[in-house]
């Protein structure tokens, strides 16, 4: 089955405007606020960066559940809204200011499904011959980067808020549950879709299939939510990922205030950034790619590639943050124990074509199912502190 009549719901990925707004730290955001919203009026453009659709006078509508400013940003200089997490592609949390007035297209309506009891599914923008998994789980909000710059859609798990509403096709979980004589939840199908999941026959997104045999389903929704818990990284009261001990990476010397590259000894199993060293970093997660580039190296020169001076992007912190190394640690965490369940999804593959793959038998997806679901129970305030009704 498509993944797209499984999950007919789905978003474009957000098109930010601007990368000043997104930085890996909240404190950075703030700075570069400051430091706009103190600038003349001819500053000010200059660093806004305006586009077609955002200048400083363009009147928009706060995100959902966000308490932002809706006046012109020619006249903005309160205090800057507090960050929100942003994955900022693959495995990559970052922090955005959460001001519509900043951002081209932030997609309102995933900013309305998103909260504590939500999950994001993002297609990675596979790329033939690549490996690298093809869908990724976020509780924070995606923007739908892609590293390969083929970006795939975003799949809310719900299309309500508080948990309400799955965004399955009609009639999937009756279907299921009638095949494996057992109950099946929705968030049983998303880790199902997880382990499962695949580039489609065409190589235009992603395909899911389904087994006859309710052991094998039990089986693969079991590795499918193991590969949520360790991606979701503690999120909705999981747990933290954690390797065994004796294999956990531990800074064996201390990094640099300016790492001037990255690199890996493969004798050593250590990752090397300038004289920085951590060790053991198994290859594997050297290794892990997503859309056929490495997310280390990736994540890396998000953080140290030179910004133009001048520029709000260019504020940046003066040295490596303590918090990059933690969060540097727990990602070699998390894609080595992502890489050693690359076995069991083969065969969980292997297992489900054994056992004869066939799809449940739906209705076809109705238009209305394509498409956000109405809220009409909250205001939203629109342009210059008018109320929308949504």
């Amino acid at each position: 089955m498509l993944l797209d009549d499984l999950m007919p719901w789905s978003a474009g990925p957000l098109r930010l405007g601007r990368d000043w707004v997104v930085a890996p730290e909240a404190r950075t955001l703030r700075a570069r606020w400051d430091t706009l919203t103190r600038a003349g009026e001819d500053e000010r453009r200059t660093l806004f960066g305006e586009t077609r659709a955002r200048t400083l006078r363009s009147g928009v509508a706060a995100l959902p559940g966000q308490s932002t400013g809706t006046a012109r940003f020619a006249g903005e200089d309160g205090p800057c809204p507090e960050p929100v997490p942003l994955m900022h592609g693959p495995f990559d949390q970052q922090w955005v200011i959460p001001d519509h007035r900043l951002i081209d297209n932030a997609r309102p309506e995933l900013w309305r499904v998103a909260d504590g009891r939500q999950l994001f599914l993002q297609e990675t923008g596979r790329v033939p011959g690549a490996d690298g998994p093809v869908l990724l789980v976020s509780a924070a909000l995606p923007d739908g980067r892609s590293p390969a710059g083929r970006p795939g859609r975003i799949r809310p798990l719900y299309r309500r808020p508080g948990g309400a509403e799955p965004n399955l096709t009609a009639g999937v979980l009756d279907a299921l549950r009638a095949r494996y004589g057992q109950e099946v939840t929705s968030a049983e199908v998303l880790a199902w879709i997880v382990a499962a999941g695949q580039p489609s026959a065409s190589g235009r997104g992603c395909e899911v299939p389904f087994t006859t045999d309710s052991g094998v389903w039990a089986d693969g929704a079991r590795l499918g939510q193991r590969l949520l818990d360790i991606q979701l990284r503690g999120a909705h009261g999981g747990e933290r990922p954690r390797l065994p001990g004796g294999q956990r990476p531990y800074v064996r010397a201390s990094l640099p205030a300016r790492p001037q590259g990255i690199a890996y000894d493969a004798d050593e199993e250590a990752l090397l950034l300038g004289e920085g060293r951590i060790a053991p970093v198994p290859a594997e997660a050297w290794d892990f790619t997503v859309a056929g580039v490495r997310v280390l190296e990736s994540w890396f020169a998000r953080r140290t590639t030179e910004a133009e001076p001048g520029t709000l992007d260019a504020i940046r912190p003066g040295a490596w943050p303590q918090e990059r190394t933690s969060e540097l640690l727990e990602l070699i965490t998390v894609l080595a124990l992502l890489a050693r369940l690359e076995a069991p999804r083969r065969a969980l593959a292997q297992a489900i074509a054994a056992t004869g793959p066939a799809d449940p038998e739906l209705a076809p997806v109705t238009d209305a199912a394509r498409r956000p679901a109405s809220v009409l129970d909250h205001h939203e305030e629109g342009p210059e502190g008018q109320f929308a009704l949504i």
